[in-house]
Order: structure tokens, then C-alpha cells, then sequence
């Protein structure tokens, strides 16, 4: 809601007005009285798509990422003993990956924008090679959350390479696609472009950074809002010419991610 002031009736008084008014008056001008203030809803007008790298690297265990304990080696038996029940415990237990946390904080973001009623859209992306990029809609921006999407999400799973720019690209058309006054491209991925034939070899990553450089960039001028979000400890590498002047985040803590998610959203759609 916004406080909308200097009204002729409202909700309650507005003091500055108030004095205004009567300071007025007394210098002899006869307007009307303009003294009330009253909140007046917001309506929101915002489509985001959320674009999620499937790539194979999503596939890492988490626990990978940080030291692990390791049992007292000097004692033999109660090493063995230690490796039987942390053995034990990952089959009750399997690990978590990357890409289960990515679905994971999606899925709670979707409960905040199902309330305040934001369209949005949730797209997978992979592929390996510039003729098979693989492009999944999860969730199409005019597309209501039911128990289909439900599983459509279940079923994201890593594939293979990261081959941004086609997948940035289609994205901007289906948020061309919708009459919304504030559009937002969300990338979250977990690291850098690549993928077989998009540079002169695997070792040359120019040119996928520039491919993917490029095609954030005519997002942006099809009045788009691009934003990155990497969960690679060494995105600072290469995001600063990837996104240029466009905002991303790198997030050293991945187990941050479904709490920073919709904090994210909150500040750019402000």
C-alpha cells in the first residue's frame, strides 16, 4: 500500500497539511481544503522467468563442497566401525545435490509469488552442442501451479553441458510474449558457460562468455531485467564480464540459497 496525501477525504488527517492549510487561510486564500491521506493499493504488474542450469555439474553432492569429519584412524576397529555407519547413514540418508537445492528454493520462492500473484515462469536448460540445446518448460509464465508442475519440478535432473546464450535468448522471446510492465530474466546456475563447439575447444571459454555477454545484453534492451545468480565460489572470475553493468550475485554459501532467493526477487522487483 502507499500513503497517498493532500486529499479533500480520506482515512485521517494529514498534520502538515493541516498546518498548511490554516497558514494559507489566514493569508486571506480560499482553497479547498486538501487535509485527508489514505492508503492506496499497489497492483503489481511483473512476469520474471526463472532460467535453471541442468547442467551435469548440478549432479556434485553438497557435503563435497565442505571438510568432513573423518573417524580416529589411530584405532583401527572404531575407524571401521565410523565407515559402516556413515555408510549406513548416506543409505538412509542420500546426499544432497546442487540441483536439489536449486528445486528446492525455487519451490518455496513459488508460495511467495502464488500469494502476492506475480506471473512467473520456470525453465531447465542443457544440451550438448549448438545443434541439440535442450530447453524444458517447467512452468509456463501464463501456466497455473497445479500438482503437474509439482512433478514436473520433481523430475529436473542433470544432463549435460551449459550452454547459456540460446537458452537466455528463448527465454527473452517468451517474456516478449507477456504484457507485464516490469519483465525480469533470473539465471541461477552453478557455474561458468561451456559446452562442446562453443569456443575453438573445451580449454576456450571467451567466446561462451561473450556469447552469454551478448545475449543478456539484448535482453536488456528488449526491456528486460537480467540477474544472475551463481553458486560457484569462483563466479567473480567471470561473471564482471559476462553480466558488465547487469546485477548478479555470487553465493559462497549454497546452503544460503533458499533463504537468499526470495530475497533477491523482494530487491528487484521493488
Amino acid at each position: 500500500f502507499r500513503k497517498i496525501k493532500r486529499l479533500e477525504d480520506g482515512e485521517d488527517v494529514d498534520l502538515d497539511a493541516a498546518i498548511d492549510f490554516i497558514s494559507t487561510k489566514r493569508a486571506g486564500h480560499g482553497e479547498v481544503p486538501k487535509i485527508y491521506w489514505r492508503r492506496n493499493k499497489i497492483e503489481r504488474d511483473v512476469a520474471v522467468a526463472f532460467l535453471l542450469d541442468m547442467s551435469a555439474s548440478t549432479d556434485e553432492e553438497i557435503d563435497k563442497r565442505r571438510p568432513r569429519a573423518v573417524g580416529d584412524t589411530s584405532d583401527p576397529r572404531r575407524y571401521y566401525q565410523w565407515l559402516a555407519q556413515n555408510r549406513a547413514q548416506q543409505l538412509l540418508e542420500p546426499p544432497k545435490r546442487i540441483i536439489d537445492l536449486e528445486k528446492e528454493s525455487l519451490v518455496l520462492l513459488t508460495r511467495a509469488l502464488e500469494t502476492i500473484h506475480d506471473r512467473y515462469g520456470i525453465y531447465g536448460f542443457s544440451g550438448y552442442g549448438r545443434e541439440n540445446v535442450e530447453y524444458y518448460v517447467i512452468k509456463d509464465l501464463d501456466e497455473p501451479f497445479d500438482d503437474a508442475i509439482r512433478r514436473r519440478i520433481d523430475r529436473v535432473t542433470p544432463i549435460r553441458s551449459t550452454r547459456m546464450g540460446p537458452a537466455i535468448r528463448h527465454t527473452t522471446w517468451k517474456l516478449e510474449q507477456s504484457d507485464a510492465k516490469a519483465k525480469i530474466l533470473f539465471l541461477v546456475s552453478d557455474g561458468r558457460p561451456q559446452d562442446h563447439g562453443y569456443g575453438r575447444d573445451r580449454t576456450e571459454k571467451e567466446y561462451a562468455i561473450h556469447d552469454t555477454h551478448k545475449a543478456l545484453v539484448e535482453a536488456k534492451h528488449k526491456g528486460i531485467v537480467p540477474f544472475a545468480l551463481t553458486v560457484d565460489k569462483e563466479g567473480h572470475d567471470y561473471l564482471g564480464q559476462m553480466c558488465g553493468d547487469m546485477a548478479y550475485e555470487v553465493l559462497g554459501d549454497i546452503e544460503l540459497l533458499p533463504s537468499r532467493l526470495p530475497t533477491l526477487y523482494r530487491r528487484l522487483t521493488e
